[in-house]
């Protein structure tokens, strides 16, 4: 079904590029995992102290960074236990931190249940449509030197405008929902054969749906096409859990999501400070 406001299409013979420009900023990493309880409470209590302390230091101090950040959760339900999120300049810091937590002494204990790798991404659907759409008018053929160019001054502008929001503070807010998700690339319901104008319209239709979650949740979207197995990875952050069922329950009604969304396993957590990090390690001998 088309979208109902395609008035300000190309014409015929104005074709343009089907890609939207986007723009990239931080590396973001997600690690999920388990404690190995049952060798973790086999030691002495001096032991579980001393290597709790020294992780949670260690923790503390990714905490601090003032450019890129890392966050502890303490994971809900049976798919984990600890969520660690870290948000970097780039892949390289991210490889890093990894290392460094593998290298602490409670990494023994931590058994990896699952993971996510992706980029903070900013669409530039309206922006792209109204430079495409500008190029091709003119006449500019797509990919020519003179359109590339020109493409090329556009998100150097756009990135000058949302750069704050390119490489984000984690939020301060006491709960994480974090779920992967696709476009939808099957039968009639193919978002990529789509044309970028009802694409780019049905993504506005969709933008104005968490405008009015602004002051409740604080969303952050990244890509992963080439990084991981979904597309886009979704870190939804509030002091109420319940805004995440309400925003995504309404999202669900929206046409870009009923019928080219599809979205992957819900992981959802509970801000743990560094200096708690004991709490979540507690054994029946510390009760």
């Amino acid at each position: 079904m088309k979208h109902p406001h395609t008035e300000n299409a190309t014409q015929p013979g104005e074709e343009i590029p089907a890609a939207p420009l986007t723009l990239e900023g931080a590396a973001v990493l997600h690690q999920f995992f388990r404690i190995r309880r049952p060798e973790w409470n086999s030691l002495a209590k001096s032991r579980r102290d001393e290597i709790v302390g020294r992780a949670a230091e260690a923790f503390a101090a990714m905490e601090r960074r003032e450019e890129g950040q890392s966050a502890l959760f303490s994971q809900l339900g049976h798919k984990g236990d600890l969520i660690a999120v870290h948000f970097r300049r780039g892949f390289a810091e991210l490889d890093a931190v990894q290392i460094e937590i593998a290298r602490l002494a409670l990494s023994e204990f931590l058994e990896p249940a699952s993971s996510y790798l992706s980029i903070v991404e900013i669409g530039l659907y309206e922006a792209t449509v109204k430079l495409y759409r500008e190029l091709a008018g003119r006449g500019v053929v797509a990919h020519s030197p003179q359109w590339i160019e020109a493409a090329s001054a556009a998100l150097a502008d756009q990135r000058e405008k949302l750069g704050a929001r390119l490489f984000p503070q984690i939020p301060a807010l006491r709960y994480l929902c974090f779920y992967p998700m696709n476009k939808r690339r099957a039968g009639a319901d193919n978002w990529y054969s789509l044309p970028i104008e009802e694409r780019q319209l049905l993504m506005r239709d969709h933008g104005m749906i968490g405008r009015r979650y602004a002051g409740r949740v604080t969303q952050v979207i990244s890509g992963s096409i080439g990084f991981d197995d979904w597309e886009w990875g979704v870190d939804l952050f509030a002091d109420d859990p319940l805004v995440f069922k309400k925003l995504v329950y309404e999202m669900r009604f929206d046409e870009s999501s009923a019928r080219y969304a599809e979205f992957g396993p819900f992981y959802v957590g509970v801000r743990l400070a560094a200096g708690d990090l004991g709490r979540i390690f507690a054994t029946p001998e510390d009760r």
